[in-house]
């Protein structure tokens, strides 16, 4: 491996002066590179020395004045102020902050390009009308230039400006004027910012323009991409013998003109004349013939877990290692998925993928809701997402509490003055805000009980902190912007909060020279390491396909030698290529999906060195992991051990009630009865946004109950046409069982939220349709038993295991009367209500009488029956089904699909008998030790069912035999 570039950097130094090096000055273009050059220099000089002064190139021009740097925040505001004011001389409405401020963000990052690149601003957004004017204005240009020029105003004609054009020149004729004033402002408040220094030095007009001269020499280090003043500087230094310059390049695309990577050093070295310290450079790159590994992944996150594997079998502690990130949106996934936690990281960890922005963001949504309503209510999932965030730290006891009664109350809304989130790190985070101007200081206080809460529990994060003090730099900044403003609404300036907040990023801080480190490609600028990992390393990524939003056109662009598009691939490639410089062990990843931000290639980068060096591509597809089991793996519970002692402890020594929902949770699916039944699996509590049948039986059932009591209480026949008179008060019993249902007492239908409603419309109309078809049907009516739970327990003797064990069976009689029909016959009915989508009807008794029933109502039906008759001794039970939709069309009475065959009178007796057959011969079934709990595939699975995970391998017999 070639020795590393910062090595030789040191190695030269220590050979030009010796350990005369205190008064030199060492320039990079960034912080990083400034530990490691320390350590070249300690390894180099084997002794102590007074250590050279080090700085970023932003830190050593900023030696050449007094001034304070303006904040990128600060800098807004003014310029938003002073926009307005020129709107106002030219009649025009000022722009709001947040209409202006994606608009300032493009114009300022324009002024500073400009800045850097030295050109004239009154030239530049000259307004020009015709070729003439073009030749006379730019004679000193070349007729390419001038052409481009030609091209950018061809596309503004003067006849028939779009509103768009209209609008940008109008904008363009304004640009001059504002930065003269924008540069005014900075003057007067003492201030200025980096594009103005560098401008101010490479025209002479910088404070001290002599400061290079406190130093013995200045050298520059790994420099790439320079700017007009950078360069006009640096030739200025070099000739005054103040400079010298340490280029980090190789032969290999130095000496080839067609190279992009080259592209800046050779403008550096031929152009701007600018000679290289460590002298002619060598082609390591075109020699060399290692293997280089590229892994094709099936998504971005398949790229971080093929890191994982990598690491967690390859890593070689001993040598330097390096994860760059050519998608820095990776970061978060890739810390999901690192092996260890020696690391290093300075690529910034985003604001806004934080829980911090989370509960901040939720905050904000919170505060712009309740402040548009008179009835301060917002939606339980705002106040869930708040329970689970865990910067919030919610005792899990309030949590559970909050959970369970919003679940029980169904409560959609939430009332902000109910929410008691006292034992949290917010306690008040819900309070809605009194006045405007409380909405930044009410931020930063939940910022200082942020800082606070991570001190109080011994676990301050650098990570965490450094976000919180950012932002809360950030708010500071907006508050003074803010305070000049007058009057602004809650909307509009958390509207603001969130722009300012979106750039806010924090490093990850570990030890530079020991472990891994990761970092953008362009942090990894001179530095070099044994093992290098680049994760995103797709076309359109690497490089970038678009440019940051500019007002300027790119012709203009490149009229006068601004950057372009090309300048962003040749750094791309200068930063990619110059690590198969050093780097002995090379692993590159890329996403093969093609999406929308993706195009599923790897980079042109890759494919021209495979084209062009001797490097051994070695390529690694990752494919879709398929497996074919000779068995489904299949979840099947054996009844033994732990499991048998639960089923035959509970229901045969502890006599745990078997109900009729239960029996036929077995015959649907005996693995769902061992979830629900005998596991004892609850699901958690939940708020849903659906239409929950449970509850509508719930609230159908008490209501026909509470309607019809009062005939319970009268031992004589009652006149069926008396139910007229309930059908009037149908709507509010419902309304009163609704409340029941979710704990809460409604007076009016207005009262209820919109699933409420629904449920209220439905459960009258089936209540009514319940009570009509008795009115239609039968001349008088006499209720014998209603909804009763407690008095109708049988036990029942099965065989387990050769003996004779009894398991207690239930039911819950909905409904038992005796009705005198339209042609003065009596019959004794057992009533079962049902509300979704049961029938009446079934092919035959044999597919009802079966595992997986075809009717389950019919057998839950006959097993209330069965437990009454057994009872009470009363006999000649008729089993009806009260369906509310097909009760017209079908009516209650069970029977076949073509009406041959009724379940009623002497047919119906001896299917009872077949009945208990089959309950008894089910029940030794669910006892037999031989028959463990496992899903009958052909069973129906509604999305609803909380267990359908469980089912997911099951599979047929026949299939296994198969």
């Amino acid at each position: 491996m070639n020795r590393a570039f910062l090595r030789l950097v040191a190695e030269d130094i220590q050979q030009r002066y010796g350990k005369d090096i205190s008064d030199i000055a060492v320039v990079f273009n960034n912080k990083r590179p400034i530990t490691y050059l320390k350590k070249h220099l300690v390894d180099v000089y084997q002794q102590a020395i007074w250590s050279p002064q080090f700085f970023t190139i932003q830190e050593f021009f900023s030696l050449s004045t007094t001034k304070v740097q303006a904040s990128p925040i600060s800098q807004f505001f003014y310029l938003y102020e002073l926009h307005n004011e020129l709107l106002a001389k030219e009649g025009v409405e000022p722009e709001t902050l947040e209409e202006f401020y994606p608009i300032a963000e493009i114009i300022l990052s324009d002024f500073s390009q400009l800045d850097y690149d030295l050109v004239d601003i009154a030239q530049i957004f000259m307004e020009l009308s015709d070729t003439t004017e073009i030749e006379l204005a730019f004679q000193h240009f070349t007729p390419e230039q001038q052409a481009f020029i030609r091209q950018f105003w061809q596309s503004f004609s003067v006849q028939g400006h779009t509103g768009v054009q209209k609008r940008f020149l109008r904008l363009w004729r304004r640009l001059p004027t504002l930065y003269k004033a924008f540069k005014e402002r900075l003057q007067t408040e003492g201030q200025t910012n980096f594009p103005t220094i560098y401008r101010y030095l490479a025209e002479g007009k910088a404070e001290n323009k002599t400061f290079v001269d406190q130093f013995q020499q200045v050298l520059f280090v790994g420099f790439n991409a320079l700017n007009r003043a950078e360069a006009k500087l640096f030739r200025e230094w070099q000739e005054q013998g103040k400079a010298l310059f340490y280029f980090d390049a190789d032969s290999h695309y130095l000496d080839d003109k067609l190279q992009e990577a080259g592209l800046f050093i050779r403008r550096n070295i031929f152009q701007t004349g600018l000679l290289n310290a460590l002298g002619d450079v060598p082609n390591v790159i075109g020699n060399r013939a290692d293997d280089v590994h590229v892994y094709q992944s099936l998504g971005k996150i398949s790229e971080t877990k093929l890191l994982y594997d990598l690491l967690s079998e390859n890593q070689d502690q001993s040598k330097s290692s390096a994860i760059l990130l050519a998608d820095e949106s990776m970061l978060v996934p890739l810390l999901q998925s690192l092996p260890y936690t020696d690391v290093n990281i300075t690529t910034g960890y985003p604001l806004i993928q934080s829980p911090i922005y989370g509960l901040l963001d939720l905050w904000m949504n919170v505060q712009v809701l309740i402040s548009q309503q008179h009835k301060e209510k917002i939606p339980y999932q705002l106040l869930e997402t708040y329970l689970t965030n865990p910067m919030s730290k919610v005792s899990k006891k309030q949590k559970q509490q909050i959970q369970t009664e919003s679940a029980d109350k169904q409560l959609f809304e939430v009332e902000v003055k109910e929410i008691d989130i006292s034992q949290s790190v917010l306690p008040h985070f819900f309070r809605k805000l009194q006045s405007a101007e409380q909405t930044i200081p009410t931020l930063s206080a939940m910022i200082d009980s942020l800082l606070l809460s991570l001190a109080d529990n011994d676990r301050i994060r650098q990570i965490e902190s450094n976000l919180l003090m950012e932002t809360k730099k950030v708010l500071n900044q907006l508050q003074l912007g803010f305070s000049n403003l007058g009057k602004l609404s809650i909307g509009f300036q958390i509207g603001l909060i969130r722009k300012a907040l979106g750039p806010i990023s924090s490093a990850i801080e570990g030890n530079p020279l020991k472990g891994l480190q990761i970092m953008g490609l362009l942090e990894s600028r001179c530095l070099n390491f044994d093992q290098v990992y680049i994760l995103g390393a797709n076309e359109g990524i690497l490089p970038k396909t678009s440019n940051s939003p500019t007002f300027l056109p790119n012709n203009l662009r490149k009229a006068y030698g601004l950057p372009v598009l090309e300048n962003q691939d040749a750094l791309s490639a200068y930063l990619f290529y110059r690590h198969f410089q050093y780097s002995s062990d090379i692993h590159l990843f890329y996403n093969a999906v093609v999406s929308e931000s993706s195009s599923g290639e790897e980079s042109r980068f890759i494919k021209q060195l495979e084209f062009e060096t001797k490097f051994n591509f070695v390529k690694h597809t990752q494919q879709q992991p398929l497996t074919f089991p000779t068995q489904p793996q299949e979840l099947v519970i054996e009844k033994t051990g732990e499991v048998w002692n639960k089923l035959y402890g509970s229901y045969i020594k502890h006599g745990k009630r078997i109900s009729a929902s239960a029996f036929t949770s077995y015959l649907q699916s005996p693995l769902q009865f061992f979830l629900k039944y005998v596991a004892d699996i609850k699901e958690p509590p939940s708020i849903s946004q659906e239409f929950e049948m449970n509850k509508l039986g719930t609230v159908i059932h008490e209501s026909m109950e509470e309607l019809l009591a009062p005939l319970k209480a009268v031992d004589d026949f009652v006149a069926t046409e008396s139910l007229k008179a309930k059908l009037e008060i149908a709507d509010q019993v419902v309304l009163k069982q609704i409340g029941n249902e979710y704990l809460t007492s409604f007076n009016t239908v207005n009262e209820l939220n919109s699933l409420q409603r629904i449920m209220h419309k439905i459960a009258t109309e089936y209540v009514k349709m319940y009570l009509q078809y008795d009115i239609d049907q039968y001349q008088a009516i006499r209720i014998v038993e209603l909804e009763n739970s407690d008095d109708y327990i049988l036990d029942f003797p099965i065989e387990i295991n050769g003996s004779i064990e009894t398991v207690t069976l239930y039911g819950i009689i909905d409904r038992v009367d005796e009705v005198l029909t339209k042609d003065g016959q009596t019959k004794l009915r057992i009533v079962d209500y049902k509300t979704g989508a049961d029938s009446v009807t079934f092919r035959n008794l044999d597919v009802v009488f079966a595992a997986n029933t075809e009717n389950k109502a019919l057998v839950q039906t006959l097993f209330y029956a069965y437990v009454y008759e057994q009872v009470t001794g009363l006999r000649n039970l008729e089993p009806h089904l009260y369906v509310a939709r097909r009760m017209r069309e079908d009516g209650t009475v069970f029977k076949n699909n073509n009406g041959s065959f009724v379940l009623s009178d002497q047919t119906l007796a001896e299917q009872k008998e077949v009945f208990v057959a089959f309950l008894k011969s089910t029940l030794e079934e669910l006892f037999d030790q031989q028959v463990p709990f496992k899903h009958n595939p052909d069973a129906a699975v509604y999305p609803s069912d909380p267990f359908t995970l469980f089912y997911k391998y099951s599979v047929k017999e026949s299939a296994v035999e198969d």
